[in-house]
């Protein structure tokens, strides 16, 4: 493909480039490109991870298809209104000039454009008009964000009907598998052995390997629990902690008690996160932060709760805001400290300076977490580092465990082999109970109680730290890593971190160990709270049950169940604890 203007763009074209990347092209970029013209098939299917410059790809594949005569016009079709503009925009840097606001009517444009940018909506509601368009002139349709053609079936079967006849279709994405089995158009899929069909990529960049060209944002999840009490609509009151061992209904009732803005947990988290964005803003001053809320009435709670901790206004953008993206892009040039936002900045919105984020939806699927994540991981320069504050719910933290773990879309349903048989009915009635069972569909409940407390930080899959009261020093030495660090130095860090706060509270029980008279009662149940707070982080970091851990402890450590211990038999397994998470630090 012959030189041309986006030669002479940043690596990270639209956004600024990560230190240390080539002139022009990224190395996965400039082999992407080369599998691209090796295959030089109808489709193509790219997945890398997000921040990596997939829009840089797709417009260099653009421009040198255009400049070779393979086509003559473009169609980037996107999820959102706001994607739409932003693909006209970058287009129009390497003089590719896409029509956003044309819709299916050709009324309006001029021969100046060379294309136009769509949504998935759009092209379903005018369908014929874009199939038209595809058969009148070559064309390579963009799919940005893929995924999104096969959410229901009038989108995936309208995208199919308009470009099934393009000279070129180029699929783009950074998360390739859905919550469903809904096939996405134009993207091939194998049969399994187990009978399942999966996915497959004609390339592949993940975040593991985006994070080792230093490509990406390293991230570190600092997850917060605390007890929660609330009121069922029923009249019932049930207490619970987040991130202990519960029923999935009472995991999501605590869950939701813990985003309620009339609680505790919110405003603490949020002063929590502020005061990590203000380290990180020492060195990296124009860093922002982005709190990611289920709703609108939570979103302005949030924005509220923001203006009292940081004296200033955060902006605030609701998916129904006629002016969301103009907020948007004014926030991205901007250095204001906060954006508020619900869902809809989750995935594709190019905000590069974001590096601190809250995780304050009760939105739960692998897609959206990985999207959520993905608007934290754009690197500008060497060593940045992404915080995200979340809840200790046991789907989160492996959501987050996994984030370097590359998946594919499955079809179907393994074989079973006890012979049963599946069938789309069953299918259907089993997510509809799932889908009831969420946060997000749980009927109303009153909170009445809801403390945060800080629980762990997870990085690279390892679990570091234990419990610390939020504004104590144990939480400010997690908060205080420095906002510009490589991936080893964060590991080694977290370990020291929590070297020291097992060493502040070895000497904290020394200083106790003839406390006041207090009740026995009292005295055990303080104990206990210590010695779960350190089997919880012990399992963590094993990669086993918490009842492996007590178990390990009262074989080596002696004594009856822990309901039954003395205050000395738990000290000593409290001991223990403590031997074994040093060891693994």
């Amino acid at each position: 493909m012959p030189t041309n203007a986006l030669d002479h763009l940043s690596p990270a074209f639209p956004g600024r480039a990560a230190w240390g990347t080539a002139a022009r092209l990224r190395a996965w970029q400039v082999a992407a490109l080369d599998r691209y013209r090796e295959l030089g098939q109808q489709d193509f299917l790219a997945v890398a991870t997000p921040g990596a410059g997939k829009t840089t790809f797709a417009l260099r594949v653009a421009t040198g298809l255009l400049a070779d005569r393979v086509i003559e016009q473009v169609i980037v079709v996107t999820p959102t209104e706001h994607l739409k503009v932003q693909w006209a925009d970058a287009a129009a840097k390497v003089g590719l000039h896409l029509d956003p606001g044309l819709g299916g009517s050709k009324r309006g444009r001029t021969r100046q454009y060379q294309g136009q940018a769509v949504t998935y909506a759009g092209v379903a509601a005018a369908t014929h008009a874009y199939e038209s368009r595809t058969v009148n002139a070559k064309t390579l349709v963009i799919f940005d964000e893929v995924h999104h053609a096969g959410d229901a079936l009038s989108w995936g079967e309208a995208s199919a009907q308009a470009f099934a006849l393009a000279t070129r279709r180029l699929a783009l994405t950074g998360t390739p598998f859905r919550t469903d089995a809904n096939p996405i158009p134009f993207v091939r899929y194998v049969e399994e052995a187990d009978g399942t069909r999966k996915s497959v990529a004609d390339y592949t960049y993940g975040y593991a390997e985006a994070l080792r060209d230093h490509v990406v944002r390293p991230v570190v999840f600092l997850a917060y629990g605390g007890g929660m009490r609330w009121r069922t609509r029923a009249g019932d009151e049930l207490a619970a902690s987040l991130g202990e061992a519960l029923p999935k209904d009472v995991t999501a009732q605590a869950w939701r008690t813990a985003l309620d803005p009339a609680g505790e947990w919110m405003p603490a988290v949020l002063a929590s996160a502020d005061r990590r964005l203000t380290e990180v803003r020492r060195h990296v001053p124009d860093a922002g932060g982005l709190v990611i809320a289920s709703d609108q009435r939570q979103a302005r709670a949030y924005a509220r709760a923001l203006a009292q901790i940081t004296s200033q206004q955060p902006t605030l953008v609701l998916s129904d805001d006629s002016g969301a993206s103009r907020k948007i892009d004014e926030f991205s040039e901007s250095e204001d400290r906060w954006l508020v936002a619900v869902r809809m900045v989750s995935e594709g919105v190019d905000v590069p300076r974001l590096a601190v984020g809250v995780y304050a939806t009760a939105t739960s699927t692998p897609l959206f977490f990985a999207q959520a994540v993905g608007r934290f991981v754009r690197s500008r320069r060497r060593g940045e580092l992404a915080s995200v504050f979340l809840p200790t719910v046991p789907i989160l933290l492996a959501h987050a465990g996994a984030l370097e773990r590359q998946r594919d879309h499955v079809l179907g349903k393994p074989r079973s082999t006890e012979g049963d048989l599946w069938s789309p009915e069953e299918a259907l009635l089993a997510e509809a109970n799932r889908t009831r069972r969420t946060p997000e569909f749980e009927g109303q409940q009153e909170t009445l109680e809801a403390n945060a407390i800080f629980d762990h930080v997870l990085f690279d899959a390892r679990a570091y730290g234990m419990f610390a009261e939020p504004s104590s020093q144990d939480e400010a030495d997690y908060l205080g890593l420095p906002g510009l660090l490589e991936s080893d130095q964060v590991a080694t860090l977290l370990a020291d971190r929590q070297r020291r706060q097992l060493a502040r509270s070895a000497r904290r029980d020394r200083r106790e160990a003839v406390p006041p008279e207090v009740s026995l009662h009292r005295a055990l149940e303080s104990r206990r709270k210590e010695l779960n707070s350190l089997v919880s982080q012990v399992a963590r970091v094993r990669g086993v049950p918490h009842s492996h851990i007590h178990a390990g402890l009262r074989r080596e450590a002696g004594g009856p169940p822990l309901a039954k211990a003395t205050t000395e038999q738990v000290e000593a397994r409290i001991s223990l604890a403590r031997d074994w998470l040093a060891k693994s630090a």
